[in-house]
């Protein structure tokens, strides 16, 4: 199909001899006035228009403008014809939008090459938007093949990273989900912090993701501790105990010989955190270093609550299950010595939602059993394992 040309005069004598100048090349159409060369884009859709500015006068640049300024204005060049135009007349023209100007009395061979020009640019134009488009495309098919990836790569890490927690868990029958449990604690307290409170402009969508990653991997040095200590139905020793924190230490320190060698960014350095520290104190008193209050990192404090919480629900082979509200009160008293008052509060706030975790995960384990345990009275004071306090998780 040849390229078409819009004429815009009123003047029919000056349209024939463009016409007949101009139809041997193209597919050519007229309009009289701006406003029929409007109503005529859509319809015919010209690649050039030629606007006789003599005739149409001050309305030119304003045909030229709304020419330009229409869905097909991108790829419609525009020349304006006049007779004796001023530079000022011009520049407002190209002002408006026109690509070029022709002078009358017409030029056959100026105005053929102009023409020409215009239509070299045009097809320049469509070819560099033809690319730009591929390239988006290209782009956009790459963006979706780079999340497809990532996605992959994500879920392959959370399922190694998970099966390393579950292997860890396995040594110890009785904990149950105990790592699915805990995410889900850590992930209510940490969208609760995230809402309101001191701790709101530290948390955001990454350390929500980060947390819920990391914590199923806060016991991971347990693997490092002997059975006979591990498993052991009563309380353990001075000695024993020493070895028993050591697995804050193992862990963490396996988890940081793991970064060194990647390049696994927030999420496995938020891990070290929690690893080595869950079982510090808010007013110093845990281990392994002794730190206390905000020397504490967030993530290790969230998931010390969330681990004792876990502890004290579950049935041990050195205690017997607490009822969650029991278990909430023991984690209430000790806020400010073990806790962190701030992620107490928040406890206190979402504990119908710590409720439902434990309703789900008994309803996912299909254990009757241990769901009505949990539901129970229990003893007022629990077997202490290295707390004279209360327990904590081990």
């Amino acid at each position: 199909m040849n390229a078409r040309i819009l004429i815009v005069d009123d003047c029919s004598a000056r349209v024939e001899d463009l016409w007949t100048l101009l139809s041997p090349e193209y597919e050519l159409s007229s309009a009289g006035s701006g406003a029929e060369c409007l109503r005529m884009l859509p319809r015919f859709g010209p690649d050039l228009v030629l606007v006789n500015s003599t005739i149409i006068g001050p309305d030119s640049c304003a045909t030229c403008r709304q020419i330009k300024d229409s869905p097909m204005g991108g790829f419609t060049q525009v020349i304006l014809i006049g007779r004796n135009a001023s530079t000022a007349e011009r520049l407002q023209g190209y002002a408006a939008g026109a690509d070029d100007y022709l002078s009358r009395p017409l030029s056959r061979e100026e105005t053929l090459a102009k023409v020409h020009v215009q239509f070299r640019l045009r097809n320049k134009l469509t070819e560099l938007w033809r690319a730009n488009s591929q390239v988006l495309s290209f782009n956009t098919k790459l963006e979706q093949l780079v999340e497809q990836r990532s996605a992959e790569i994500l879920a392959t890490r959370d399922v190694a990273v998970f099966a390393l927690a579950k292997l860890t868990e396995s040594r110890d029958p009785e904990t149950g989900e105990h790592v699915e449990r805990m995410r889900e604690y850590c992930r209510i307290l940490g969208e609760r912090l995230g809402r309101e409170g001191p701790y709101a402009e530290w948390i955001d969508r990454q350390f929500l993701d980060d947390l819920y990653r990391s914590a199923p991997l806060h016991d991971i040095g347990k693997v490092g501790i002997p059975d006979s200590i591990l498993l052991k139905p009563g309380r353990l020793t001075a000695a024993e105990f020493a070895i028993m924190k050591t697995h804050a230490a193992i862990g963490a320190d396996a988890l940081a010989n793991a970064v060194r060698q990647s390049h696994c960014g927030t999420f496995l350095r938020m891990a070290i955190e929690i690893t080595r520290h869950h079982h510090e104190r808010f007013d110093g008193s845990g281990y392994p270093a002794g730190l206390a209050g905000q020397q504490i990192p967030l993530p290790a404090r969230i998931v010390a609550l969330a681990d004792v919480f876990d502890a004290l629900i579950s049935r041990r082979v050195y205690k017997e299950a607490f009822a969650p509200a029991v278990a909430r009160q023991m984690i209430v008293q000790q806020s400010g010595r073990h806790f962190d008052p701030v992620i107490v509060a928040a406890f206190q706030d979402c504990y119908d939602e710590f409720l439902g975790s434990i309703r789900g995960s008994a309803r996912r384990a299909g254990d009757a059993a241990r769901d009505g345990r949990l539901r129970s009275a229990v003893p007022d004071s629990p077997d202490v394992r290295d707390s004279a306090a209360m327990p904590i998780a081990l």
